[in-house]
């Protein structure tokens, strides 16, 4: 065959492929609801992973961001998104408990020491296995992003020993061990969903809450809330996760795109999350809040007192999967 009509061909050939994977990326939007406010880091990858599927799929698909918890709240979103009324979310692993028993493990209190042991945890197998658990339940894992260490604040008093805790009424998310965790301390925890929280603390209906410093910044807590303790008891990993029903409607290529948007804004909203967890800090002292840091024989009583809490979630999330958990929790460590 004559080199022109080969390269002819070759070249007929590169633009029939290219026509063909276009066509297999069809226009849609796709709805992705989360809780916390644009600006803050859980946003700042929203906005992020929007714009790389923008760019990888030619704008054909589109993603629209529901920030705040416009749609409703984490238990509410999850269930538009087993029902495909919304196809995107992120929040708290934790919260998936609800969905797979074995996402408790990730709220045990004091279980990592920093955010890159949780990434080495919830990126290897051990993270991979607990989402391939969604599949059974509509939902589709795509990664895990960066929320912080949660910190206790109140509008009654400073925090200065473990003891301080008891009789305030904290606000926690809507999970088991949140609230076991609250009322083994003394305090009288109350599950709200996260778009009733400012108001709750505003009307003190509750006392105080329990969050990240960027979420009780982006948040403007500091407008309700006095009192800052850094108790570091929980480290938030969360969970990035589209509804089954959109993905199995989906080509491999359109699959494609939306995976590698994820791996990349990953990636970024970790770096964004953890850069901007000091600054928050700083941000909220001059907000005016008194912050408290525990001394380590107090911590080393927080840690003592929920005990009992790991004891029986270890129970019901299963022997095996937390010594599954804590090997490779170690294997890090060395």
């Amino acid at each position: 065959m004559p080199r022109f009509i080969q390269k002819t061909l070759l070249a007929a050939i590169a633009v029939l492929a290219m026509t063909t994977a276009g066509a297999q990326v069809k226009e849609r939007t796709l709805k992705f609801a989360f809780q916390n406010q644009t600006g803050h880091p859980q946003a700042q990858g929203a906005q992020k992973f929007a714009d790389l599927v923008a760019q990888k799929s030619g704008n054909k698909i589109s993603v629209k961001l529901f920030p705040g918890g416009s749609l409703g709240g984490d238990l509410q979103t999850v269930s538009a998104l087993q029902g495909g009324t919304v196809e995107m979310t992120v929040l708290n692993a934790g919260i998936l408990t609800a969905q797979v028993k074995e996402f408790a493990a990730y709220d045990f209190p004091f279980l990592f020491n920093n955010g890159q042991e949780a990434d080495a945890v919830t990126d290897g197998p051990f993270g991979q296995k607990l989402m391939a658990k969604l599949e059974e339940k509509g939902l589709h894992g795509l990664g895990y992003w960066d929320l912080g260490f949660r910190n206790l604040t109140n509008s009654k008093r400073p925090i200065a020993k473990a003891d301080d805790i008891a009789g305030l009424k904290i606000r926690v998310i809507q999970s088991p061990i949140y609230i076991d965790l609250f009322n083994t301390l003394g305090a009288n925890a109350t599950p709200l969903p996260f778009p009733e929280l400012y108001s709750a603390l505003d009307q003190k209906a509750v006392d105080g809450q329990e969050n990240p410093n960027t979420v009780i910044l982006s948040s403007k807590f500091a407008e309700v809330q006095k009192h800052l303790t850094q108790t570091r008891h929980i480290y938030n990993p969360q969970a990035l996760i589209v509804s089954k029903k959109t993905w199995d409607g989906m080509s491999a290529e359109e699959k494609k795109i939306i995976t590698d948007a994820a791996t990349e804004a990953t990636a970024f909203q970790r770096q964004v999350s953890r850069g901007a967890a000091d600054s928050a800090l700083e941000a909220l002292k001059t907000a005016g809040m008194t912050v408290t840091e525990l001394p380590p024989a107090e911590m080393a009583k927080l840690r003592e007192k929920v005990k009992p809490v790991i004891e029986k979630y270890t129970a019901s999330v299963g022997d095996a999967t937390v010594k599954e958990l804590m090997a490779e929790i170690a294997k890090v460590r060395k």
